[in-house]
């Protein structure tokens, strides 16, 4: 059974950081592209970052661009996004999702996701 599970998520001030971790269960963990996601509330789940399973590249959201850093422990089956200079704007509940092979910006692309952790970014 494929499972992923976020933590790291809470109340920050703007201009603080948070790191998140998603540890993946039940899948050849280098073989998938992970990805960060959030939703705020009333809206829809957008694309944050994501870390591409076959040679380690990196992409982002313009919104998060030079702020948010995706990264990978494949002997930890872990992905991390630390946050810094965290704006109200990026308040949500942050979700991380599992694709098998190539990476995607689209949430209806990812078929395995976690339970979500939030943060909330007070001005």
């Amino acid at each position: 059974q494929v499972q992923l599970v976020e933590s790291g998520g809470g109340l920050v001030q703007s201009g603080g950081s948070l790191r998140l971790s998603c540890v993946a269960s039940g899948l050849t963990f280098s073989s998938y592209s992970i990805g960060w996601f959030r939703q705020a509330p009333g809206k829809e789940r957008i694309f944050v970052a994501v870390d591409r399973w076959s040679d380690g590249r990196t992409y982002y959201a313009d919104s998060v661009k030079g702020r948010f850093t995706i990264s990978r422990d494949n002997a930890k089956n872990t992905v991390y996004l630390q946050m810094n200079s965290l704006k109200p704007e990026d308040t949500g509940v942050y979700y991380c999702a599992a694709r098998h092979g190539d990476y995607a910006y689209g949430s209806a692309l990812y078929p395995t996701w976690g339970q979500g952790t939030q943060v909330t970014v007070s001005s």
